[in-house]
């Protein structure tokens, strides 16, 4: 073979290899990028779980302090038509509902949690606590029961 021949083969080849040297790292860049992507997507939606989660909480904690409220303002006497009942009634609503998100949102011990301490104030809300008995003192354990789960969950 000539030697125009050979510089040719190896100009040809030296193009190949450029080429292929060339598809390989854009190839590499384009997977790094897309992986970046994936992640940055990943963070931001769990971030924005966690947002969520977090005013599901302020909600459910915000609706059981009137909801204690309710408790300690309740009257000896009341009826369907008294102004206590018609408010409470609409907390209490609003607490079972941000009660039931919780169980949609969060693992079962949170839920559990919120559960029980949703069941003594209701209890406390519509039957009252015998004399001498405190509502504070009632519903603290299961208040920080729940919270405490709450808190471990969110981190």
């Amino acid at each position: 073979m000539s030697g125009q021949v050979w510089v040719s083969l190896i100009s040809v080849g030296g193009v190949v290899l450029g080429g292929m040297l060339s598809y390989l790292v854009q190839h590499r860049t384009q997977l790094s990028a897309e992986r970046a992507e994936q992640q940055r997507q990943q963070s931001a939606l769990s971030e924005a779980r966690r947002a969520e989660r977090l005013a599901l909480l302020e909600r459910f904690i915000e609706v059981a302090a009137e909801a204690e409220r309710s408790a300690f303002s309740r009257p000896s006497e009341w009826d369907d038509t008294h102004a206590w009942y018609v408010t409470t009634q609409g907390v209490m609503n609003r607490l079972w509902v941000a009660e039931r998100l919780i169980r949609i949102q969060f693992a079962l011990p949170v839920h559990d949690a919120a559960r029980a301490y949703f069941l003594d104030l209701n209890r406390t809300v519509w039957e009252g606590l015998p004399d001498g008995e405190s509502v504070r003192d009632y519903l603290e354990d299961n208040r920080l029961t729940f919270l405490d789960a709450a808190r471990a969950v969110m981190g």
